[in-house]
């Protein structure tokens, strides 16, 4: 009989160490889901400023970010530090750029943030869907002590991340994005950034006299349902958005009131896996365009004409995801 005990003893172990490892593993998984979020969380509701430099393939822009929360209310200043002078000031969903050089101020409403570091968004639970999670090791951006995430992905639809999330904040410092063969292909990172409370006065815009410069209030109709569907997106990827653009037509009306310039309409969807984003943009079809792709480091775009609209879907994805979103946009009446 002792070797029949000696088995149920075994048995048992093996049957308690099994919970235990699915338990540890469950736990784990539900870490990972609640620090993702906290990423999210923490770019809309940390205060900080800094500078942080973009690179796409042999492209480098570096910028300048100022960001603000005050109970429900964001603002944010994002200064384009190389190239033409530019400069975006946001104040929740509406959207004030300022190009000095054309003395123009165009306005948007209804915007969803999704600049670095916000890069994460309402369908970050859907991250473990496409993704493996793991934490990997601790590191330095900018000074500041960071924990690495890396994301791998489950298919050949999207590509493979590594976060750097500060330790105590959550904010995002740095991210890189990478190739089926694990190289980096775009990364963005804070090279300067302190966190904590901002002085009011670096949030406003440091162009003054700005009375005579043309206005262009770009309309954005949110949350419309415009008849356009893509009928076979990636797994896992969910619409975010879909709205529509009036954009005031350049040269067709003189002086600085655009109210009676000529409009031109374009709807945007955008679908999301919670980290990676694809978005489509529907417009008359004037022709003059060439159809085809074209890839720079992780962005792919793709345009062609259907009927009397011209399709073009831009995302951070391999371009065989952009290939099967824009052979499956259909118009459903």
């Amino acid at each position: 009989m002792w070797y029949r005990t000696i088995s149920l003893i075994i048995a048992s172990f093996m049957l308690m160490s099994a919970s235990g490892a699915v338990c540890a593993q469950v736990n784990l998984e539900r870490d990972l889901l609640k620090m993702l979020k906290q990423v999210q969380s923490a770019a809309k509701k940390t205060s900080y400023s800094g500078t942080f430099v973009y690179q796409q393939g042999n492209q480098i822009r570096t910028s300048k970010i100022t960001h603000g929360f005050d109970a429900e209310v964001e603002v944010e200043k994002l200064e384009i530090l190389d190239g033409k002078p530019r400069e975006y000031i946001r104040r929740n969903g509406e959207v004030t750029c300022y190009l000095p050089e054309n003395k123009l101020i165009q306005v948007e409403k209804n915007l969803a943030q999704e600049e670095f570091p916000a890069l994460l968004n309402q369908n970050v639970h859907l991250l473990p869907e496409s993704y493996f999670v793991k934490k990997a090791q601790m590191s330095r951006v900018a000074g500041l002590e960071c924990q690495v995430l890396s994301l791998q992905p489950k298919d050949s639809l999207r590509f493979g991340f590594r976060l750097c999330v500060e330790k105590n904040s959550g904010l995002l410092l740095g991210i890189q994005t990478l190739n089926p063969q694990n190289e980096v292909i775009e990364q963005i990172a804070f090279t300067q950034v302190a966190l904590g409370e901002v002085d009011k006065n670096k949030l406003k815009p440091s162009f003054t006299n700005v009375a005579q410069w043309k206005t262009e209030n770009m309309t954005v109709q949110a949350n419309v349902n415009s008849g356009w569907i893509v009928k076979n997106l990636p797994a896992g990827f969910k619409k975010t958005l879909e709205t529509k653009r009036f954009i005031p037509i350049s040269g067709t009306v003189s002086g600085t009131d655009a109210s009676q310039a000529k409009l031109h309409q374009v709807v945007q969807l955008m679908f999301s896996d919670g980290l990676s984003t694809i978005s489509v943009f529907v417009e008359p079809n004037t022709g003059g365009r060439t159809e085809g792709s074209l890839q720079q480091g992780a962005m792919t775009i793709s345009g062609k004409a259907l009927g009397d609209s011209w399709l073009t879907v831009v995302g951070e994805v391999p371009n065989a995801a952009i290939k099967q979103v824009i052979n499956s946009i259909q118009f459903k009446k």
